[in-house]
């Protein structure tokens, strides 16, 4: 293991992995910020962000592994000398082309810095017992279905469970699998500059594996690469987005000219596909309660030569307050458990709880309730999450429109959907659920819904 000054890639690693436990913040924003003031190597900036977003993603099986030779559990320890347990088991088990002595050295050596001997021999003692008794790994908790597949996916036994409920065995067990996979990268062409077929011909040379994406006409699958330190990203080309949330901006139905809020907007994504297929001519209110997240949408804007965007500040339920007047069409990118976007943010099955679901869905009630009263007679309002939980979707959109005659879900919903997406998936209803294994997108929930009355 190379070292750049005094730090290495498993010591960075180790202190995003800690903080991350005791702060139950975010691994990508921990991790960025712990990259930007290390001086890795590459080599050593890859390993290090492999050993993070691995470690978190594989917890759950790596802390039943620690409780079968730690007596108390992994819960007794120290939060550092948990984590480093956990990594290590996680180079051991996961990466192939990290030998297991080396795992084992350089986690003796850090416990050895960080604490006493008695620490360095725990770890020494734990990984060594591993390592004589493989079959750990292969031994499945004999607690029923639920416990067995959070074992072998390593995800929260209540989360299975309630998978487990909605959707069945077969389909859990293939989201669990989907959800540690790794995301491909995949951008969204900017139509205001060009089209796909054309560049996709150019990127090829620098991303060989680029594909045309199955879910949007602009979508791109790069498979491998940093997209964002392209030309092509720098001259606003494309911007780097998820494929499923490509279609909600689609689902809008929008047109030249309209008038279109975007509630809780940041970054900008879905705001700036609005903008292009609006050919960038119209209005479009972007809002977020962030302060510091209005930049990121001018930032967008301006990189993509949009100019139809006008930012603001404020809480979306709030919103009907501050005298916008009504608009022809509303976007409700609402703020969810997120649990459609594991893969990304592997830190989310493991910070929520049951009680979060009821809590987030009556904010998105709440929010939902507020912004119908700002869409005109005839107008759409596309209500969207990255999340596949049922209450804050399904059920929480048919219970809107059963309460509001005014409202209905808007089955024409389907004809703005790609046909793949049609084939795979329930769209009769005005609202579609995208799970993560069904495309290796992200997990998203879009529904449309129309003002049918004043």
């Amino acid at each position: 293991m190379k070292k750049t000054g005094m730090v290495t890639a498993r010591e960075v690693a180790l202190d995003v992995l800690t903080k991350v436990d005791e702060l139950k913040s975010f691994s990508n924003l921990e991790l960025n910020h712990a990259l930007n003031q290390a001086r890795l190597s590459g080599p050593d900036v890859g390993l290090a962000t492999e050993l993070v977003y691995g470690t978190t993603q594989r917890r759950g099986t790596l802390d039943e592994v620690i409780g079968r030779f730690v007596k108390g559990g992994s819960g007794r320890l120290q939060p550092w000398v948990r984590n480093l347990l956990r990594m290590s088991l996680y180079q051991i088990r996961y990466l192939d082309r990290v030998p297991d002595r080396a795992a084992v050295h350089e986690a003796v050596e850090i416990a050895k810095r960080r604490g006493h001997k008695g620490v360095a021999s725990l770890v020494n003692g734990v990984l060594r017992n591993v390592l004589r008794h493989p079959h750990v790994w292969t031994t499945v908790p004999k607690r029923g279905t639920a416990a067995e597949i959070a074992w072998t996916h390593s995800h929260p036994e209540w989360l299975v469970t309630r998978w487990l409920k909605q959707y069945g065995e077969e389909t859990t067990r293939a989201i669990c699998e989907s959800n540690n996979r790794p995301p491909l990268p995949t951008v969204r062409v900017n139509r205001l500059k060009g089209q796909r077929d054309q560049l996709l011909a150019e990127m090829r040379r620098q991303f060989p594996q680029a594909e045309a994406s199955r879910l949007h006409e602009q979508g791109i699958v790069l498979h491998s690469g940093h997209a964002a330190g392209s030309d092509w990203f720098a001259n606003g080309l494309y911007t780097i987005q998820d494929e499923s949330s490509m279609l909600v901006a689609p689902a809008l139905a929008v047109r030249p000219g309209m008038r279109v809020l975007d509630a809780c907007a940041a970054p900008g994504g879905k705001t700036t596909h609005i903008a292009e297929l609006m050919d960038n001519q119209g209005e479009i209110i972007a809002c977020d309660i962030h302060p510091h997240k209005q930049e990121l949408i001018e930032q967008n804007a301006r990189r993509l030569g949009i100019t139809i965007i006008r930012t603001m500040i404020a809480d979306a339920a709030d919103l009907p307050n501050c005298g916008l007047g009504l608009f022809d069409r509303i976007l409700l990118d609402a703020p969810c458990t997120g649990f459609g976007v594991i893969r990304r943010k592997p830190d989310l099955k493991w910070n929520k709880q049951p009680e979060d679901i009821a809590q987030i869905a009556r904010l998105q009630a709440l929010l939902l309730e507020r912004l119908a009263s700002m869409l005109a007679p005839g107008g759409l309002l596309v209500y969207s999450t990255c999340t596949i939980e049922p209450e804050e979707n399904q059920e929480l959109v048919t219970r809107f429109v059963s309460e509001h005659p005014g409202f209905e879900l808007d089955g024409s919903l389907a004809s703005d959907l790609p046909q793949v997406v049609r084939e795979r998936c329930d769209t009769d209803h005005g609202y579609v659920q995208i799970l993560p294994h069904q495309f290796s997108s992200d997990g998203f929930f879009i529904a449309r819904i129309k003002r049918t009355e004043a």
